[in-house]
């Protein structure tokens, strides 16, 4: 997967498009994301030690991976990400720019 949990992506399709967040988790089994703040749903939940008091809970759905794009940090653009050898390490970098993203 060419996204990682932590980097900043875009969505580009869907509901959300547009919106701009940090990706929370990556389920690669299911090739979806969570990203902070994009296709928040609520979740009627019983009261239980977790939340005693029970109610509608906000929270953050998986979208598909193919729904989002990595920003590339320097120039708060969508890129693609490609992969380059430097130094014997395998690390990614912004198409567009040719920015690397791992440092």
């Amino acid at each position: 997967m060419k996204v990682k949990k932590g980097d900043t992506v875009k969505v580009i399709a869907g509901d959300a498009k547009g919106k701009i967040g940090k990706v929370l988790q990556v389920l690669a089994k299911k090739n979806r994301v969570i990203v902070e703040g994009v296709n928040i749903v609520s979740r009627h939940t019983r009261p239980s030690n977790a939340y005693p008091e029970g109610g509608i809970i906000k929270k953050e759905a998986p979208i598909h991976i193919s729904n989002v794009m990595l920003v590339d940090s320097e120039t708060n653009e969508a890129t693609r990400v490609g992969y380059n050898f430097v130094d014997g390490k395998k690390v990614r970098y912004a198409k567009k720019t040719g920015n690397a993203l791992d440092k």
